[in-house]
């Protein structure tokens, strides 16, 4: 480990996506096997697990390729982007939400307004004000607008829609590229890492959670939301992304010990998040975001960041309140 610290940025980086994309050339060529024995056992069940499994793995690809990109691209670059993605994002949320006319000047002003300013602060490095724009200001503001507009109707639910929206897709992801301009000493202009390791503790959760839930005797906490959540599989999907974070504490500034534990932190809050999201799934009526039944022309690309819009926070704040980081 001493000689994989000692190793430069760059050296450290490319060695990092050998290992990322060689484990995902090696999980295709094993999907691809699995698709083709499906495919002539003419099961209808395997053929929807072939189906499920196709799209998983694109989804796999294509988040490795945003991550490499933003690398390539820098700060800068990694903060628009993120910045696309909560658009996409917010944009799924609002489509499958109840909203008026009169909540037009509302949407124009988190698409348009506080949207970019959120990630102007990231970019900035204005930790103290980006952590509080959104509770407290647009918080505040997009009721008043909203009021304005003379629109009593459903008042109060259009409004909380608008600023959970708000909350998820913008706030909660923007402390992704947030986690890049942190500056630890002596772990200077290795911030990606940092997203890495929240990506990887929080998608090994959902797939521990899951493979947990499938072999436990279920005894979900709400049935009527998702009948495989369990605090036993809660507990195991931490658990273990906690163990592979600690496997992976030679690219961040933590001990063992210390990305043991922030691993668990971040995997907890994204499994938790996860969850919530399931519920206002229900709530809308849809089995995912972007359901080809509802015609939204949305694409499930919140499905896909759910868990990493409730853990980033989490995960950001825990790091600089713990080691005292400023900004």
């Amino acid at each position: 480990m001493s000689q994989l610290r000692a190793l430069s940025v760059d050296q450290q980086v490319a060695l990092l996506f050998v290992l990322l994309f060689g484990l995902l050339l090696l999980a295709t060529a094993a999907a691809i096997f699995l698709v083709l024995r499906w495919a002539q056992a003419g099961d209808a069940e395997d053929s929807d697990r072939a189906v499920r499994l196709k799209r998983e793995l694109r989804a796999v690809w294509v988040g490795a390729m945003v991550f490499w990109l933003a690398w390539i691209s820098g700060p800068v670059g990694a903060t628009l982007a993120f910045a696309v993605i909560s658009f996409l994002a917010l944009r799924e949320f609002i489509t499958l939400a109840h909203t008026r006319r009169s909540d037009h000047r509302s949407l124009i002003l988190a698409f348009f307004i506080v949207l970019p300013l959120q990630y102007l602060l990231v970019g900035a490095r204005s930790f103290d004000l980006f952590s509080v724009f959104i509770p407290v200001y647009v918080f505040l503001a997009i009721p008043v607008i909203s009021a304005l507009a003379g629109d009593p109707e459903r008042f109060l639910e259009r409004n909380a829609k608008i600023q959970w929206g708000i909350m998820v897709c913008v706030y909660g992801l923007s402390h992704a590229p947030a986690l890049l301009l942190l500056q630890f000493p002596g772990y200077e202009g290795r911030g990606a890492f940092l997203v890495f390791f929240l990506v990887v503790v929080a998608t090994v959760a959902q797939m521990a959670q899951e493979a947990a839930s499938r072999r436990l005797r279920r005894r979900p906490v709400a049935r009527q939301i998702d009948r495989s959540f369990s605090y036993r599989a809660w507990a195991i999907g931490a658990v273990t992304a906690g163990l592979v974070g600690a496997l992976l504490y030679w690219i961040t500034p933590f001990k063992a010990p210390q990305a043991l534990a922030m691993g668990f932190i971040a995997a907890g809050a994204g499994t938790f998040g996860e969850f919530v999201m399931k519920a206002l799934k229900k709530d809308a009526g849809v089995r995912w975001w972007g359901n080809q039944s509802s015609v939204t022309g949305a694409v499930g690309l919140l499905d896909r960041v759910a868990p990493l819009c409730f853990a980033a926070p989490v995960f950001f704040h825990s790091v600089r309140w713990y080691f005292q980081v400023k900004a």
